[in-house]
């Protein structure tokens, strides 16, 4: 087993705060830096911000290869799978708090796209544990979700520990993904708590050289 140290680490540049009238290039900008790319879709209900749907996802996706790894802020996710899939989603994360995630495991899953299941920094761990098994991706929210550019909250750690735990302990294929103020300097601490995929918007796009930025990223150690 990789050890906190050594185990590979993802970068997943999110796009909420590139320059939506130039993202072609603001996703070349990064490409050969980004394992992944992260996708905020917010409905203006479930978080009080308005983002992008499955019809940029399918402009993103004839212009890169990158896996479009699609963070579901909305209130009727059960909707939308169909069409996040058909747009070129290669995963489908939705949140907890909607109630039992189970039935919409199912249709992902059956759409051919990978399962993620994400939770707010004030719900507990206690609430996703469950679900483990179920599941490829489990992505940490370390701020309130809705708006990006906001500071870590560094408590969430202890629920990344935790999961890093559960998911060693069980010898469970799920990643674990953190997301909301990683920069370079503090990456190094979602790193040795058990991260395996770091999510920055502000911390790569707002640098005056993103790919560095999240080079930077992907290398911090404490």
């Amino acid at each position: 087993m990789a050890t906190e140290t050594t185990r590979p680490v993802k970068v997943a540049p999110s796009i909420l705060a590139a320059d939506f009238a130039n993202l072609a290039t603001d996703i070349a900008r990064v490409g050969e830096e980004a394992d992944l790319l992260h996708v905020d879709c917010m409905d203006g209900h479930y978080v009080p911000n308005l983002s992008i749907g499955p019809p940029v996802v399918k402009s993103l996706r004839k212009y890169t290869d990158l896996f479009l790894d699609c963070h579901l802020m909305i209130d009727n996710p059960d909707v939308l799978l169909d069409a996040f899939a058909d747009a070129g989603a290669d995963g489908i994360t939705v949140h907890v708090e909607l109630g039992d995630p189970r039935p919409l495991f199912d249709r992902i899953r059956a759409l051919g796209v990978r399962v993620g299941l994400s939770f707010e920094p004030a719900t507990p761990y206690a609430d996703v544990e469950a679900y483990l098994g179920d599941i490829d991706l489990l992505l940490v929210m370390s701020v309130k979700t809705g708006f990006g550019g906001q500071a870590f909250i560094p408590e969430v750690l202890e629920k990344v520990r935790a999961a890093r735990a559960d998911i060693d302990r069980r010898g469970l294929a799920v990643e674990i993904e953190i997301d909301g103020g990683i920069k370079a300097d503090n990456a190094h601490l979602a790193i040795a708590a058990g991260c395996d995929i770091l999510v920055s918007g502000t911390g790569i796009f707002g640098a005056d050289d993103p790919a560095g930025a999240a080079r930077r990223i992907r290398e911090a150690r404490g």
